[in-house]
């Protein structure tokens, strides 16, 4: 079941920069820009050109929120050209992450049918992957599938905290 999703006035809320590629934008791509106004969504650009938006997430129990990144680089394997959507769903008190949470969020990658956990510092990041010319139906369904996964996963980790 898809989940609704309402753009939140929550932009002010600060969360660091997750690590970039050496190679990482600065500049923000236009094309996610003019996806991102289509879709009619508020959004921040931060200092690597990646957009940030935040979403009150729907939640039969509790009033959440979620981070979620669509990034402005574009990554090419062969012929493929990729985009990534970001959404945090657990951050780590060090740099490492306990056994437990490590083997859940690999669990949980096998489960879902798009996107999958990566680890960013003391973050574990629910990362969907989409062809960098979808449009703005496309890219709206991996911002779903991130926001959904990232905060149910930040629900079941650290129960009563919506943090990221």
């Amino acid at each position: 079941m898809r989940i609704a999703l309402f753009p939140a006035l929550l932009l002010s809320v600060s969360f660091p920069a997750f690590a970039q590629d050496a190679k990482a934008a600065t500049v923000p791509d236009p094309q996610v820009r003019q996806l991102l106004d289509e879709l009619g969504y508020e959004y921040e650009v931060d200092e690597d050109g990646d957009y940030r938006l935040v979403f009150e997430v729907a939640n039969s129990t509790e009033k959440r929120s979620q981070l979620v990144y669509v990034r402005s680089p574009v990554e090419t394997y062969g012929a493929l050209r990729l985009r990534e959507i970001w959404a945090p769903g657990y951050r780590a008190a060090g740099t490492e992450f306990p056994a437990v949470v490590a083997n859940r969020l690999l669990a949980a990658s096998q489960d879902n049918k798009v996107g999958a956990w990566a680890k960013q510092d003391e973050y574990a990041v629910f990362v969907v992957k989409l062809p960098a010319d979808a449009g703005a139906k496309a890219l709206d369904d991996a911002m779903d599938a991130a926001i959904s996964s990232a905060d149910a996963m930040e629900a079941e980790l650290t129960p009563g905290k919506d943090e990221l």
